[in-house]
């Protein structure tokens, strides 16, 4: 069977351009891998974060329906802590409608903002996300329990088919949720440096419960990749994004997206822990010609045992970010069938 290559995409704002030409780029980009033959496309949620556009994958998940024909279009994630259950079921279910059963509901329990943006979003009925996972795929597929106090209520419009639900996550804990559920599951190795073993996926393949929208495991990694015409460019390529992650996640401090020749200056200024957090980081990137990415996404697909393989990456500039996919897709032949 070949590996199925797709899109995850943060919006991140190019070329120091103003934000909303972020959201825009997305529509653009989407276009591109479509006609590429990448399988599916997932956009991110982020709240007050500069470097980032999309603060609302709702919207531009019918966006990037409405601007594609055939791509699997979904989110990647909602983030439901902060919202009702029910609300994103009926929001997904209508996109489904609209858009041809085309359209996936990828769920996380990150912030995806700071603690005052996830103040002003928190949804006050103290339901865990696991909570709310279940409900959410309770109402997709009109499977609330008779003890369940919301029991008889529907989602608009009623539908024979509802959008299957992904659990994405970079530890055991929402893999076992996911196969619980029967849900599908992303393990998301682009996000920390920390350590994600197979067993992961090994052990929600082992615990999976047949769903409605699943009779068998549905699992897919997700990985950061620069793909250039050599690893130098690539690497360099990486440097912004790098150096956005040290000050995010080691000072909480989001900036927008430097230009390599800005972070060259800017790497010299940080500590000997952010210097060594930033190689870290820069680690757990795929960085690579065409055939060096190739090979390395293989590998990891091969040794998680998937056949799907989500592709991120975050640039300063937009055109060496479509030029990374085209030369992805090529490498990888992903046309071949059409």
């Amino acid at each position: 069977m070949s590996l199925k290559l797709s899109v995850l995409d943060q919006s991140p704002i190019h070329d120091g351009k103003e934000p909303k030409t972020g959201l825009f780029n997305t529509l653009e980009l989407a276009k591109l891998c479509e006609d590429l033959g990448y399988y599916r496309y997932w956009c991110a949620e982020h709240h007050d974060t500069p470097g980032y556009a999309s603060a609302c994958p709702e919207i531009m998940v019918g966006a990037v329906a409405a601007n594609t024909s055939k791509i699997r279009v979904g989110s990647g994630g909602v983030m439901l802590n902060h919202y009702s259950a029910y609300k994103v079921a009926e929001t997904f279910n209508t996109l489904n409608a609209l858009y041809k059963n085309r359209i996936d509901v990828g769920i996380g329990r990150a912030n995806g903002a700071n603690f005052l943006s996830a103040r002003a979003l928190h949804d006050k009925n103290g339901d865990s996300y696991a909570q709310k996972a279940t409900d959410l795929i309770n109402y997709l597929n009109d499977t609330v329990p008779s003890d369940d106090y919301f029991y008889g209520v529907g989602i608009s419009p009623k539908m024979d088919d509802s959008p299957p639900v992904y659990l994405l996550g970079s530890s055991d804990g929402s893999s076992s949720l996911a196969a619980h559920l029967g849900a599908g599951f992303c393990l998301a190795l682009f996000i920390g440096t920390h350590d994600r073993p197979k067993y992961i996926i090994d052990s929600y393949k082992k615990q999976f419960k047949a769903s409605k929208s699943f009779d068998k495991p549905k699992a897919m990694i997700a990985v950061a990749c620069i793909c250039a015409p050599t690893k130098d460019e690539a690497i360099e390529i990486a440097m912004s994004h790098t150096y956005w992650k040290v000050q995010a996640f080691r000072h909480v401090k989001r900036d927008g997206l430097y230009s390599s020749k800005e972070v060259e200056k800017l790497y010299e200024e940080l500590s000997y822990d952010d210097k060594t957090y930033y190689h870290q980081t820069m680690e757990t990137m795929i960085l690579g010609t065409p055939k060096e990415c190739k090979e390395e996404i293989e590998k990891l697909a091969k040794e998680y045992g998937v056949d799907e393989v989500m592709v991120v990456n975050v640039t300063y500039s937009f055109e060496q970010r479509k030029r990374s996919y085209e030369l992805l897709a090529k490498e990888f032949n992903l046309n071949k069938g059409e």
